[in-house]
């Protein structure tokens, strides 16, 4: 078998506890059966087509790995299952420990709503404008960086696929929409995903225009948070410098500052339309 030149896993953030924990125990349990066959790293590393030293590294949890690299070690090593199953461990800590817990709100949410004044949500990016945008970054990921944040950001939009399905608000300003992010077909595909989403049953989707008054998100992104027990969390650039809010007096700050926005938003079916005629222009 040829041994891939792409290592099959993501570096561990110390700082992340949990995480550590997790991919430590994964790699003591995947060194333990491999010693207890008689099977050499090096052998091991042939076997499941990766090298020697990404071998180590999982094995001392020093690396995260992805689920097809479990699979293999599971088949490898005659493990009959037991460390293909320990992707459900590893799956929940794959990605950067802030990404998890926005994640972990976000899947909670049964009201989740957003202003974006400079990029377009990260909820309704495609793979390809997010990893151009990430691309653009300074300083700059590195390229294993660089697939984890991408696939973190993709994990999230699993919120769409909830049941029963949170009720979304999106608030996007034009100049993003209008702005060529990647080749021309990337544009193209995003500004498609926008109207697919903006259609679904759950989600309501407007635009802001440029040629608008002045209002309360100019100084910053928003979001906005609502769980079933009646609790919230909001965040506001401006206001509030982006940390967490949970304080009621707060939080009605916040909302008062996203529903003025969405009231000076084009309307839902406007906005519908105003994304097909971009689309149109092309």
């Amino acid at each position: 078998m040829t041994v891939e030149t792409d290592e099959p896993g993501w570096e561990v953030d110390p700082d992340d506890e949990w995480g550590v924990a997790v991919i430590a125990t994964v790699g003591r349990q995947l060194k333990l059966r491999r010693e207890a066959v008689g099977m050499r790293a090096a052998d091991f590393g042939v076997a499941v087509g990766y090298g020697e030293d990404l071998v180590y590294k999982v094995e001392g949890g020093k690396r995260i790995p992805r689920q097809e690299y479990l699979d293999r070690a599971d088949e490898v090593l005659g493990a009959g299952g037991l460390i293909a199953a320990a992707w459900e461990d590893v799956k929940k800590v794959r990605y950067p420990k802030k990404v998890r817990e926005l994640g972990k709100l976000e899947a909670k949410a049964v009201e989740i709503g957003v202003y974006e004044c400079n990029i377009i949500a990260g909820l309704l990016q495609t793979p390809e404008h997010a990893r151009v945008l990430m691309e653009a970054r300074q300083p700059p990921y590195s390229p294993d960086g660089l697939e984890r944040m991408v696939a973190a950001r993709m994990a999230r939009q699993s919120v769409f696929e909830r049941d029963p399905a949170p009720s979304m608000h999106f608030v996007l300003e034009e100049a993003p929409l209008r702005r060529r992010v990647g080749r021309t077909m990337v544009w193209r595909r995003q500004l498609e995903r926008l109207l697919e989403v903006g259609r679904l049953h759950h989600v309501t989707l407007q635009v802001m225009p440029t040629n608008t008054d002045a209002h309360p998100g100019l100084d910053g992104r928003i979001e906005l948070l609502k769980f079933e027990d009646g609790s919230a969390v909001g965040r506001s650039e401006g206001a509030f410098n982006g940390r967490p809010i949970t304080d009621p007096k707060q939080l009605r700050i916040v909302e008062l500052r996203y529903g003025t926005i969405r009231a000076q938003a084009l309307s839902p079916r406007e906005s519908l339309a105003f994304i097909e005629q971009l689309l149109g222009e092309t």
